[in-house]
């Protein structure tokens, strides 16, 4: 067939490059859509292939007919005797491909194409975002805010795709204005009817890790790890670190001179407030610093809870406003958390003596200092918990 006066190849292969779309995917995508028109408006129950030359430009749409002996479908099968008329080298079974002619590609059977080609492109422009973001799943990437709505969500322009923030994964009182880029954590790229949809997040633990990598060149190179982080975005995070190096102080690092490293890491989340404390592999003393900035008392473990003994004088810090400290505790160390206050004690040796007095006369064999110093704390009572599960308001 001869060169045709429009050349589909040329024009597909424009659109592809404008919409970053693969070439021969689009190609295939017109040749499948230019068929089905044809069938449908054309000549209904035929077989029909389209075939587009990507160098050319050459369009062929041809009718494909079996060869059978008896023909039962006519519009499927060709019988031997007339496709050996056709070609003598024809054999049962085989297929025989008949050219239509350009002009019974009616305007209709165009059109049709037209519309299909279009819901294909946008298939495949929609597997392309898909398959370039969700392979990124994961990763932190710097977007920038374009837009909200009604519900409160807004997006983030990614490049070849928009990404969702919804209110759950915004850093709350943090103002967004369109035009402005941020880094975002890409948690989940999902298909949908409508899409690909891609949830982004600037309230995950992943975020703050990031940025710790990024400031802090002892936890990019592995030599300070962070154990586990526990966050309430916008408000406070806890961050347990641990040196491999027993020359590098781990918290230190994580602070910086003058707190320059730290308030860098805070500057990327609306001045939210992050704690570093030493991780330790023993969940007692882990328990005890992730309390901090509490002094608390002994701790007894059973199970993955914890009861943790403390002084009146100590209780507000240890709970925190709102319950956060020992909520964020909880979440960092994946113990559920009962504090429990105990007396106050006005003098520390009058109170041990005592201690040993009653602790020998009730058990007559412990009269040890750790025993009476234990015996202190037996006569107290709950007064918060906090579980891992547990959500910040």
């Amino acid at each position: 067939m001869s060169q045709p006066e429009f050349n589909f190849a040329d024009a597909l292969r424009e659109v592809a490059q404008q919409r970053n779309i693969n070439e021969m995917q689009l190609i295939e995508a017109f040749e499948q859509s230019l068929a089905q028109a044809y069938v449908r408006n054309v000549e209904p129950d035929r077989r029909v292939e389209v075939h587009l030359d990507p160098v050319t430009g050459e369009l062929e749409v041809l009718v494909i007919r079996e060869v059978v002996e008896k023909v039962e479908d006519e519009n499927l099968q060709i019988s031997l005797a007339d496709a050996l008329e056709l070609d003598p080298g024809v054999e049962i079974g085989m297929e025989m491909e008949f050219p239509v002619d350009r002009e019974k590609f009616s305007r209709i059977a165009l059109q049709a194409a037209k519309q299909t080609l279009t819901q294909k492109m946008r298939e495949t422009e929609r597997n392309v975002v898909y398959n370039e973001y969700k392979d990124r799943e994961g990763q932190v990437l710097t977007a920038q805010v374009v837009r909200n709505d009604n519900k409160g969500n807004w997006f983030v322009e990614l490049g070849a795709g928009e990404a969702i923030l919804p209110p759950r994964e915004q850093i709350p009182g943090e103002k967004l204005t369109p035009g402005n880029r941020v880094k975002i954590y890409l948690k989940e790229v999902r298909k949908t009817p409508k899409g690909p949809t891609i949830l982004a997040s600037r309230a995950d633990e992943h975020l703050l890790e990031y940025l710790l990598r990024q400031e802090i060149p002892e936890v990019a190179n592995g030599i300070v790890e962070v154990k586990a982080i526990a966050r309430e975005a916008g408000q406070r995070s806890k961050v347990a670190v641990f040196s491999h190096n027993p020359n590098v102080d781990p918290i230190g690092a994580c602070i910086g001179h003058r707190g320059n490293r730290i308030q860098a890491v805070t500057g990327e989340l609306g001045r939210e407030r992050v704690d570093v404390i030493l991780w330790d592999p023993n969940p007692r003393e882990f328990i005890r610093n992730a309390l901090s900035p509490a002094k608390v008392g002994p701790i007894e473990l059973e199970g993955n809870e914890a009861t943790v003994t403390v002084l009146p004088d100590q209780l507000s810090l240890a709970i925190g406003k709102g319950g956060q400290n020992v909520r964020l505790a909880a979440k960092l160390t994946g113990y559920k958390i009962d504090l429990r206050e105990t007396a106050a004690i006005s003098d520390l040796d009058a109170a041990m003596q005592q201690a040993m007095q009653e602790e020998s006369a009730s058990t007559g064999n412990r009269t040890s200092a750790a025993s009476a110093f234990d015996a202190l704390f037996k006569d107290s009572k709950s007064v918060a918990t906090a579980s891992p599960d547990d959500q910040g308001e």
